[in-house]
């Protein structure tokens, strides 16, 4: 793979740093990043480039989604105001979990591998990370940590209607992953889709 290394010319490198990322190039960042790895789509071109050119292409395209593609935390502003939250990996892995399930039919009473209802598919995610979570939808509405809408993250649980009477999983982007009802398979749809209850985290 090829290292292509710029030193001195800030507004090229910072330039590449907004047409890579907008082009859908995957961010890698070290530990303690003191530079990030740009990889180019389709070529073997990867650029190496500072915080602060991140953050320069942060004011023209959104980079988060590509430092959570990454695992990694986002670069924190040059201004020195705090970064954005670092992804929840263990959340993700249960979001992945249950998008894993897109399709399943929906089956009540039914909590995996093949058929779920809607705690049903929200307990079985939890479990594919060795979390146990209460199995009914009222239950997990009450337990947990919990999360305002502006502050979720993938795999937190979300349940809808006054009664907690169903629950589904987010994935980010506003959307949400759950079997719906009979006849339903396993779906992905917005946050709002039905009147939100409250969210948590396990």
């Amino acid at each position: 793979m090829g290292k292509h290394r710029m030193k001195k010319d800030h507004s090229r490198r910072n330039a590449v740093a907004v047409a890579a990322v907008g082009m859908g190039a995957v961010i890698a960042l070290p530990a303690t990043a003191q530079a990030v790895t740009v990889q180019v789509p389709n070529t073997d071109i990867s650029v190496d480039v500072p915080n602060e050119a991140v953050d320069f292409a942060k004011q023209h395209v959104d980079v988060d989604p590509f430092l959570a593609a990454a695992g990694q935390a986002a670069v924190p502003a040059a201004d020195g105001s705090a970064p954005s939250a670092a992804p929840n990996s263990v959340g993700q892995k249960i979001a992945d979990a249950a998008l894993s399930k897109q399709g399943a039919p929906y089956a009540w009473g039914a909590a995996g591998p093949n058929a779920f209802d809607c705690s049903g598919l929200t307990t079985w995610a939890h479990q594919q990370v060795g979390k146990s979570i209460p199995r009914t939808s009222g239950a997990q509405a009450a337990s947990g940590t919990p999360v305002s809408l502006d502050a979720l993250q993938p795999g937190d649980v979300v349940s809808y209607y006054s009664g907690a009477s169903h629950v589904g999983i987010y994935i980010g982007g506003g959307k949400i992953v759950h079997a719906l009802n009979e006849g339903s398979p396993v779906q992905v749809n917005d946050l709002h889709y039905m009147p939100v209850n409250n969210a948590v985290r396990f």
